[in-house]
């Protein structure tokens, strides 16, 4: 579903009022309702009303054993897809989060060997570089996610979103790969 079609979708179940009152979020570009209270982790790149809706996702996961399989690839998609500005903890996130798109939908792995993978990644020695963004991180976002009616919809929706935002971020494939796949650096013990 694009954008537009979204947006006739929203307006038929809101006021005119509520969907002239949203904002694209800084991120993902969703339209989301802009005062929200809650605010997203300072290293994320999202507005505070995609945050929500985002809890939601991941609320629905947590609590509802059938919906959890899409965790570790919903975690990774929305993390990607709000990289924020240069910061240690926003280039450490960002690396980290597509090392784990690029295992899961391209190797194949499942979640539990992509979450070692990213852990591994996450303790190595030298820290990532900052990875400039796309200029489109994916067209499906956390509004397509959040209209899943039962568990196989919402694990397709899921891998919809992951691929999209894996796609936008093309350029930076071959980088993502070395970094998955090189050798973990481990500091010289002495005995």
């Amino acid at each position: 579903m694009d954008r537009p079609e979204r947006l006739s979708k929203m307006k038929g179940s809101r006021s005119h009022a509520d969907v002239e009152s949203l904002e694209p979020c800084v991120g993902c570009g969703a339209l989301v309702l802009p005062n929200v209270d809650v605010s997203a982790r300072s290293y994320v790149g999202a507005s505070p009303g995609c945050w929500a809706i985002f809890l939601e996702i991941l609320e629905k996961e947590y609590g509802d054993y059938r919906y959890a399989s899409a965790h570790r690839l919903s975690t990774d998609s929305y993390m990607a897809q709000h990289p924020g500005e240069p910061s240690r903890r926003s280039i450490r996130s960002v690396a980290v989060h597509l090392i784990g798109l690029h295992l899961a939908l391209e190797q194949g792995c499942g979640s539990s060997e992509v979450m070692k993978a990213m852990q591994r990644a996450a303790n190595r020695k030298r820290d990532f570089v900052w990875l400039d963004p796309p200029a489109s991180l994916g067209e499906v976002t956390v509004l397509d996610v959040r209209q899943a009616r039962n568990p196989a919809e919402h694990a397709g929706l899921v891998e919809w979103w992951a691929r999209s935002i894996w796609e936008a971020w093309l350029p930076h494939h071959e980088t993502v790969r070395r970094w998955t796949h090189e050798p973990l650096e481990l500091p010289e013990v002495i005995l």
